[in-house]
């Protein structure tokens, strides 16, 4: 494909697989969900977003060139903060505190369900094992992403009334942070893929990320909201 055929294809996997379309995404910025049900949300994304920077960092050791190295480290100190002022982790942890959980319950990753530990890990396997190439491929979900944050910012503080700016703000930087990310990696993606399996290997890297992204809303559908199936040792709300 010409590189902008390419680059149409990648964006037609986030309209058909990102999980901005999952009903329980749907069910959280209506204002449909019960406060347990959004702790158990955040409690269980609270590991994918702790796992970002061990995924960043095994890209990171493969990276040939210092400008890719200091491109992806960026992403470190983003999710990881740089010692001045707080990262992505940081910020998420003060979103599970401002819904009432336990800091050290969270961050002990004991109530996480199982669907939520298989799919992230994966993830991390998928970025440490794979060719640099569908590493960064995999990455760009965050295409998709500025949608999904507008909507779900402005639906929670319409709709809920235990939440506030400031236990949203993880969601502000990520609307610039995004943006930079995909300018780099999807620049990356279309010189790299020179060839049709390349292509297809990036479109099937994207396809994964959807695919585990989209699993972890069918654990949180399955456990919290119908059939109420909550595994054993999983989060059990009050």
């Amino acid at each position: 494909m010409a590189p902008d055929a390419f680059e149409a294809a990648l964006r037609a996997i986030g309209d058909e697989r990102y999980h901005i379309h999952h009903p329980f995404h749907h069910l959280l910025h209506d204002g449909k969900l019960c406060k347990a049900q959004v702790q158990a949300w955040a409690l269980n994304r609270y590991y994918y977003q702790a796992s970002i920077p061990a995924k960043d960092a095994s890209l990171l050791a493969r990276l040939p060139t210092t400008d890719l190295r200091r491109e992806w480290r960026r992403r470190l100190e983003d999710h990881d903060g740089d010692g001045s002022a707080p990262g992505g982790v940081e910020r998420w942890l003060a979103l599970t505190d401002g819904l009432g959980l336990d800091r050290d319950y969270v961050v002990s990753l004991r109530g996480l369900l199982p669907g939520t530990r298989f799919a992230v890990d994966a993830y991390v396997r998928f970025v440490r094992e794979r060719s640099v190439l569908e590493a960064i491929a995999s990455s760009l979900t965050e295409m998709f992403s500025t949608n999904i944050i507008r909507l779900r910012v402005a639906g929670m503080l319409q709709n809920y009334d235990f939440v506030s700016e400031a236990t949203l703000a993880y969601f502000k930087p990520r609307l610039t942070q995004a943006p930079q990310d995909v300018a780099f990696a999807l620049d990356y993606v279309k010189r790299h893929a020179d060839t049709a399996e390349k292509q297809e290997a990036c479109l099937d890297a994207l396809r994964f990320k959807c695919d585990l992204l989209w699993a972890q809303l069918d654990a949180l559908h399955l456990a919290y909201v119908e059939p109420g199936l909550i595994p054993p040792g999983a989060f059990v709300p009050a």
